[in-house]
C-alpha cells in the first residue's frame, strides 16, 4: 500500500510540471515484458498517436531495450507523419535510464525535439 503511494505521488509529482507546458506529451508505461508509448494531447484529453511493443514485429532473440527502441523510433515516425515535432516526455513513476532512456533516445534520433 505505501509503495503504491510513493509511485503516486512521483507520478503526481513528474506530470504537475509537465502538464503547463502546452505542448503534447509522450506518456510511457512499461510492464515486466512489454513498453508502451502515446502521445496525448492534455488540452483536448485525446490521445494522438499510440505504440506498444506488442504490435512491432521483433526477431526472437531481442532483448527488452532492443524492443523498447523499435517503440521509440515507430512513435516518432508516427508522430511527424501527424506534423508534431516538439514534446514533452512523461517518464510517469520510472526512472530515466534502461528502457525508458531507450525510447526517448530513440525518439530523439528520428526527428523528435523534447
Amino acid at each position: 500500500m505505501q509503495l503504491k503511494n510513493k509511485e503516486q505521488n512521483r507520478k503526481t509529482r513528474v506530470r504537475a510540471s509537465i502538464k503547463t507546458s502546452g505542448r503534447p506529451r509522450l506518456s510511457v508505461y512499461r510492464s515486466n515484458m512489454h513498453i508502451w508509448a502515446q502521445i496525448i494531447d492534455d488540452v483536448t484529453g485525446k490521445t494522438i498517436v499510440a505504440v506498444n511493443s506488442k504490435n512491432i514485429v521483433s526477431k526472437k532473440g531481442d532483448t527488452k531495450t532492443v524492443k523498447a527502441q523499435a517503440v521509440g523510433t515507430e512513435i516518432a515516425k508516427l508522430a511527424l507523419a501527424q506534423k508534431i515535432t516538439k514534446i514533452v516526455f512523461d517518464r510517469g513513476s520510472y526512472k530515466f535510464h534502461g528502457r525508458v532512456k531507450a525510447v526517448a533516445t530513440a525518439a530523439r534520433a528520428v526527428g523528435l525535439e523534447f
